[in-house]
């Protein structure tokens, strides 16, 4: 698939939300399947095999923090980038940070930032054979360059890589 850069596997227990970063992925030639939650994410990512795994936090069943626990103890997914999206405390990014998630967008989120975000994950992952805990925090400004970090890392200005 030339036009398609990747495999998203998208979890978010609102049916809206999974359908609008579905769309805006897609345009992209990405291709995503959808979980509604982290029990089901857990139940198809060894099928979907993806190459970046998105999470909300607050969903039924099992949470985003904890099934992103559950992702980096198993050794057959332990490498996949994983990004939160949801509109987090600072509770949670830290949480969800000492439990090796990669990014973190706020909800409500812009579609290219989302874009932006999912691709710079899985060029990462590509090019790194797996995206680290990235300990170094790259002030980029988020305007898309393609620096190590690219984007900020603050959650105040809506993405933050960890």
């Amino acid at each position: 698939m030339p036009g398609a850069s990747g495999r998203v596997l998208v979890v978010d227990d609102n049916k809206v939300i999974r359908q609008l970063i579905r769309v805006n992925l897609e345009l992209e030639g990405l291709e995503v399947v959808t979980a509604a939650d982290g029990a089901e994410c857990l139940d198809v990512v060894h099928q979907v095999r993806p190459d970046l795994v998105t999470l909300d936090v607050v969903m039924p069943r099992l949470d985003g923090l904890r099934t992103a626990a559950r992702l980096r103890a198993d050794p057959r997914t332990n490498h996949l980038p994983l990004a939160i999206i949801s509109a987090c405390t600072q509770y949670e990014v830290d949480t969800g940070l000492d439990v090796g998630v990669d990014a973190f967008l706020s909800k409500p989120f812009e579609p290219a930032e989302l874009v932006r975000l999912v691709k710079q994950l899985i060029q990462g992952r590509a090019g790194r054979g797996g995206v680290g805990g990235g300990d170094g925090g790259g002030g980029g400004d988020g305007s898309g360059d393609d620096d190590d970090d690219g984007l900020a890392d603050g959650v105040a200005g809506g993405v933050s890589i960890g």
